[in-house]
C-alpha cells in the first residue's frame, strides 16, 4: 500500500524524487516525509484520490476501494467522472472546469453533499474536499471524499421526526376553528411549512371560477423573498397549470427537471430565481379548487416521496378548514338574506304606514274637468306596463298624485310605492339615500343601509324634481334604468333590482340638456311615456271640488267641523290665477283656518291679489307659508299636531327644507 502512495509521490506530485541508489542506511529526511505521508494515505478513515488538470484519476487509497467497489487497477488511468451518476456528469465537467480556473482548497467543513456512484450501480450521498499541489508536472488535485450515508439517513430521520410533529401541531390547530380564524390560521401554517421544509416562501391558492386564474389568496414568504404573485393569469404556466387541474403534484428539485414542453415554466424559474419547487392540489368534494405550493430560492431542495406526502396532508387540512369556512359563509349568506328580506318588510311596512297617515288621506286626484281627464286617461293607459314615465308639472300641480295613481293601477300595487324628493336632500347624500351604503362607506356611516331602489324592487320608485339630481349621479341612475344593476356605496357587489321608475320635474329639461346640465341618453330614457300636469289656472272648474277636500282633509287634522264654503270664497278663488297651484290653494286655506275659526269658509282673495297674481317668487310665498305654521304650532315640528302633520310632510323633509330656507325658531 505504502509503495503505492510512494509511486505517486516518485511521480512527481510533491516534493523532489529521491535518489534510488540510496539505501536505508543514507535515508533523508524527504524519504522518512515520504513514507510517512504513504502511511497516512493508505490508513486514512476517508477515501482519497489524486487526479490530474483532465479529471484522471492518479492514485486513491484503500478506503477509496472499499468505498466504490473497484480494484486500484480498475480506476487508475479512469476519468473521475466514472464515480458520478450519468445524468450529473456533465454538470460534474461544468464545476470541475469553473474550479480549476480558480483552484482553492476547499476544506471538508465548507464541502456540499453530492450523488456518487458504486462499481454495483447504487448511488450514495458524499461530501468532497479538494486542494490542488502545483508540481513540475503541473497542476494536480487532491480529494478527500466522505461517505454521509449514515449522516444523511439520521438526518432524514429527525427532520421527519420534526415534519410529523409540524403536521401534528397544525392538525390540532384547526379543529374546532372557528371560521373566522381560518384565513390567518392558514398563512400562519404557510411560515410554518416553510420552517419545516427549510424552504424561502409557501402560498395557496385557489382557481378563479369565472376565468380560471391561480389567485392566490394565502401568502407567506421570508424577510428578502419576493412572495408569489396575487394571480397566476390562465395560460401563463401551462404546464403546471395542467398538472394541478388533474390533481397531479408538481415535483422540480431544479429546473433542469422540467420536461422539454414547458418553456413557460423554465423560463419563469430563470426570471424568478426559483431554484426548487412543490405544488400540491386540494380538492373540496371531489373536485381539484386549488393548491399549494412552496418554493426554494437560497438553494435547491431534494423532495423525497415522505415530505411530498406529509406536505400533501398539510393541504388536506387547509382544504377542510376552507371547506367549513365556505359552508358557514353560505350559511350566514343565506341567513343574512333572510334577515335582511325580514328587515325589508319591516321598513316597507313602517314606510307605507307613513304614506298612509301623511299622504294617502289626501292622495285622489279630485277634479272632473276635461284636461284632468285626459291626464287620467293616459295615467291608465300606462299603468299596465313597466315604462318609464316622466310627469311635466309646475311646481304644486299634484305630480305626485298622479304618479301614485299609475301605481295603485299597475300590477305592482302589492308593494308601497317609494319616493325621494330630489331637491330635498344635500347633493352628498342622494347617492346613498338611492343605492344604499355599506358600513365606513363615508365618515358617520356605522351601519350598512339599503337604498330606495332596493326597497323598491318589485315595486315602483317616484323620482320627484329629477331635474335636481346632481350630474355626476345620472349615469348612475340611467345604468340601473337599462340594466336594473348598480353597486352600493363603498362595495364593489353588484346588486340587481326590478324597479319602475316614475319621474317628475317643472324645470325645463330640454334647456337644461342644452347647458349641459342634464344627460340626453338619461331624459330619453325617463320620458318614453311623457304627461303633463295642467297648471290649476286652466281648470278652474276644478277649483269648488279640490277646495272642499282640502277644507275636509285639513278641519279633520285640526279637529274642526266646517259646514260650508262662502260662495264669493269659490268666486275669488276661480279668478285667481294661483302661480303655486294647488299647493298654493291647500296652504292658503292652511293659513285661512288657522286664523279664523268660523264655522262656514271664508277666504276673500283681495283685488290687489287677484289682479297681480305674482305677488313675489313661489319660493317666498312657501318661505311665509311655512313660517306662519310653524308659528302656530310654535315651531313644534314633529308629533301630533306638529307642523309636519300640519303640512302633510315628513318631519326629516320638512327639517330640511327649514334649514335649505333657513328658518329658525329665531327667523
Amino acid at each position: 500500500m505504502a509503495g503505492s502512495a510512494n509511486s505517486v509521490v516518485r511521480s512527481g506530485w510533491v516534493g523532489r524524487s529521491p535518489d534510488p541508489t540510496e539505501g536505508p542506511a543514507s535515508e533523508t529526511s524527504e524519504i522518512r516525509f515520504q513514507k510517512i505521508y504513504g502511511v497516512l494515505f493508505e490508513s486514512a478513515p476517508d477515501a482519497m484520490m489524486v487526479t490530474d488538470g483532465v479529471g484522471r484519476i492518479l492514485e486513491l487509497n484503500a478506503e477509496a476501494e472499499q468505498t466504490f467497489g473497484y480494484s486500484r487497477a480498475e480506476l487508475i488511468g479512469q476519468k473521475i467522472e466514472v464515480l458520478i451518476p450519468e445524468r450529473l456528469r456533465d454538470v460534474h465537467r461544468n464545476h470541475r472546469g469553473v474550479y480549476q480556473a480558480d483552484p482553492t482548497y476547499r476544506p471538508m467543513s465548507r464541502g456540499q453533499a453530492i450523488v456518487a456512484l458504486r462499481k454495483n450501480g447504487t448511488e450514495f450521498p458524499v461530501e468532497i474536499s479538494l486542494c490542488p499541489i502545483s508540481t513540475d508536472r503541473g497542476m494536480l488535485f487532491y480529494a478527500i471524499i466522505r461517505d454521509i450515508s449514515e449522516r444523511v439517513v439520521a438526518e432524514q430521520l429527525a427532520q421527519r421526526l420534526k415534519f410529523e410533529q409540524t403536521v401534528a401541531g397544525l392538525s390540532a390547530r384547526f379543529i374546532n376553528l372557528p371560521p373566522d380564524r381560518v384565513d390567518s390560521e392558514i398563512t400562519s401554517g404557510l411560515e410554518v411549512l416553510v420552517e419545516a421544509l427549510d424552504t424561502d416562501r409557501a402560498s395557496l391558492g385557489q382557481f378563479d371560477a369565472g376565468t380560471g386564474d391561480l389567485v392566490i389568496t394565502h401568502n407567506w414568504a421570508r424577510p428578502g423573498i419576493p412572495p408569489f404573485e396575487e394571480r397566476l393569469v390562465k395560460g401563463v404556466l401551462p404546464w403546471l397549470e395542467a398538472r394541478i387541474s388533474r390533481g397531479e403534484i408538481a415535483v422540480l428539485e431544479t429546473p433542469e427537471d422540467l420536461p422539454p414542453e414547458a418553456i413557460h415554466e423554465r423560463e419563469y424559474a430563470r426570471l424568478s430565481g426559483v431554484k426548487s419547487t412543490l405544488a400540491v392540489p386540494f380538492r373540496v368534494a371531489g373536485k381539484v379548487v386549488g393548491a399549494i405550493s412552496t418554493g426554494a430560492l437560497r438553494k435547491s431542495r431534494c423532495w423525497d416521496g415522505y415530505l411530498v406526502s406529509r406536505v400533501k396532508d398539510v393541504a388536506d387540512i387547509f382544504a377542510n378548514a376552507l371547506s367549513r369556512k365556505w359552508v358557514d359563509e353560505e350559511l350566514q349568506k343565506a341567513v343574512g338574506q333572510i334577515r335582511e328580506l325580514k328587515d325589508r318588510l319591516e321598513r316597507e311596512n313602517v314606510y307605507l304606514q307613513e304614506e298612509i297617515r301623511l299622504v294617502h288621506s289626501h292622495a285622489e286626484v279630485i277634479g272632473s274637468s276635461a284636461t284632468i281627464r285626459n291626464v287620467l286617461k293616459k295615467a291608465e293607459q300606462v299603468a299596465s306596463t313597466d315604462s318609464a314615465v316622466l310627469i311635466f308639472g309646475e311646481t304644486g300641480t299634484g305630480k305626485e298624485l298622479f304618479a301614485r295613481t299609475i301605481h295603485e293601477l299597475s300590477r305592482r300595487k302589492g308593494h308601497a310605492m317609494v319616493k325621494v324628493n330630489c331637491a330635498a336632500l344635500p347633493s352628498t347624500l342622494i347617492e346613498s339615500e338611492l343605492f344604499g351604503r355599506e358600513k365606513g362607506a363615508y365618515t358617520g356611516a356605522l351601519a350598512r343601509e339599503i337604498g330606495r331602489f332596493e326597497l323598491a324592487d318589485r315595486s315602483t320608485l317616484f323620482l320627484d324634481e329629477i331635474g335636481e339630481l346632481p350630474l355626476e349621479l345620472q349615469p348612475k341612475l340611467l345604468r340601473v334604468l337599462q340594466e336594473g344593476a348598480f353597486e352600493r356605496l363603498g362595495s364593489s357587489k353588484t346588486v340587481r333590482v326590478d324597479v319602475r321608475v316614475i319621474a317628475a320635474t317643472n324645470r325645463d329639461l330640454v334647456a337644461m340638456m342644452r347647458e349641459g346640465k342634464f344627460r340626453q341618453d338619461l331624459f330619453y330614457r325617463l320620458s318614453v311615456f311623457p304627461i303633463s300636469i295642467p297648471p290649476l289656472r286652466e281648470r278652474p272648474d276644478d277649483i269648488p271640488a279640490l277646495t272642499w277636500h282640502i277644507l275636509n282633509d285639513l278641519g279633520r287634522r285640526m279637529g274642526r267641523q266646517l259646514r260650508g264654503v262662502h260662495p264669493s270664497t269659490i268666486d275669488s278663488f276661480r279668478r285667481y290665477s294661483w302661480p303655486g297651484n294647488v299647493r298654493e290653494l291647500r296652504n292658503v286655506i292652511e293659513r285661512n283656518l288657522i286664523v279664523s275659526h268660523e264655522p262656514v269658509f271664508r277666504a276673500e282673495m283681495d283685488a290687489e291679489t287677484i289682479s297681480c297674481p305674482k305677488l313675489g317668487r313661489l319660493d317666498d310665498l312657501e318661505l311665509d307659508h311655512l313660517r306662519n305654521v310653524l308659528e302656530a304650532t310654535r315651531w313644534r315640528v314633529r308629533g301630533h299636531g306638529g307642523a309636519a302633520e300640519i303640512l302633510g310632510l315628513k318631519p326629516t323633509t320638512l327639517e330640511a327644507r327649514m334649514k335649505k330656507m333657513g328658518l329658525s325658531r329665531r327667523s
